[in-house]
């Protein structure tokens, strides 16, 4: 059975977040979040096979498509401060997305863009 490392994933967690997402809860008070740290973040995003831009660019593209504005809002804002994405590329982004997640969905996607770029969305 392998063993998952946590501190890998929590490191990574708030690389790929910029630390803004909080303090999470001590390892085995929560099994989802410790699951969530030992594979997907310590595994998944920590594999460097695919760049973290390359990683949430894939995501944006799934969450726009799902229509969940607070996981592109976190996911956008993220990119922008860690400088994976510009204001303008996520402009490109957002028009390239509407064409395939439908315009209502691609409505959405721009206003939290809009959003995320003029500082409106925090925390």
């Amino acid at each position: 059975m392998k063993k998952y490392d946590r501190d890998r994933g929590l490191s990574m967690f708030d690389e790929v977040y910029c630390g803004d997402l909080g303090q999470l809860p001590a390892a085995g008070a929560s099994k989802f979040i410790d699951h969530m740290l030992e594979t997907l973040f310590a595994e998944l995003w920590a594999d460097g096979t695919l760049s973290i831009r390359d990683r949430r660019l894939l995501l944006l593209g799934a969450i726009a498509a799902q229509g969940d504005d607070t996981t592109f809002t976190i996911q956008a804002r993220s990119a922008l401060k860690r400088g994976e994405l510009s204001g303008e590329q996520l402009d490109a982004m957002a028009l390239f997305l509407t064409q395939y997640v439908g315009y209502p969905k691609g409505s959405r996607v721009f206003r939290v863009v809009n959003e995320v770029k003029a500082g409106a969305v925090k925390k």
